[in-house]
């Protein structure tokens, strides 16, 4: 979770909006996934999916799709800017999102607001249960189901595949129920505070393309 603060304070931050959230302290206090048994076929799985890193070029089956997707990055790269001012780092970051979570069937509004609040979109962030980089993911998944070199959780996209992968499937654990998956990624399985916290955070990385609409 975001900075140490009180989950109480974190969520006031979070419900003030960007004036709030860019000024949190900058250490990461996130709860960190639970090291669990898992079958073999899961863990085959997993190990595939986070496997052979390609360049996340995202790919449009037509022109319009290409355009709308340049339209949320635009409005994406406003919001972030705060953040991460240089806009090369900023449009690469919400490329690997964006590739990121439609890989792992997420909805990208949620993914950026887990990012938020797990590390306030610090590359280098650690927990103080040693939760690494964007998506404070757990060394212990680069052992599970990975090559065992947890130094890679600091690395853009090796941390954004782990996440989502994570995140999916711990989902698919909860039957599709996204509030006791968000729990269980944070290692507060049932209780509130801290799906909370992201969906607030949710709320503004939410994308209505207008254009599209129009």
């Amino acid at each position: 979770m975001t900075a140490g603060l009180p989950r109480r304070a974190c969520l006031a931050a979070l419900a003030a909006g960007p004036a709030a959230w860019l000024g949190l302290p900058t250490a990461a206090h996130a709860g960190g996934q639970l090291e669990e048994p898992l079958m073999d076929s899961v863990r085959t799985a997993l190990s595939s999916a986070v496997a052979d890193l390609g360049p996340p070029e995202p790919l449009f089956a037509s022109t319009e799709a290409r355009l709308a997707y340049l339209r949320w990055l635009g409005a994406m790269s406003e919001r972030l800017r705060p953040r991460k001012p240089d806009w090369e780092l900023r449009r690469d970051f919400l490329q690997t999102v964006w590739y990121e979570s439609k890989r792992a069937g997420l909805d990208v509004s949620l993914v950026l607001g887990l990012i938020q609040v797990e590390s306030a979109f610090r590359k280098f962030a650690v927990s103080s249960v040693g939760a690494r980089g964007y998506m404070q993911v757990m060394p212990f998944w680069t052992r599970v189901i990975g090559d065992g070199d947890a130094g890679k959780l600091f690395q853009m996209q090796t941390n954004l595949r782990f996440g989502c992968v994570i995140l999916r499937h711990y989902l698919d654990r909860e039957g599709g129920d996204l509030y006791m998956a968000l729990g269980r990624y944070n290692g507060s399985r049932g209780k509130p505070p801290y799906p909370n916290a992201v969906f607030a955070a949710q709320r503004r990385w939410d994308f209505q393309d207008r254009a599209a609409s129009a």
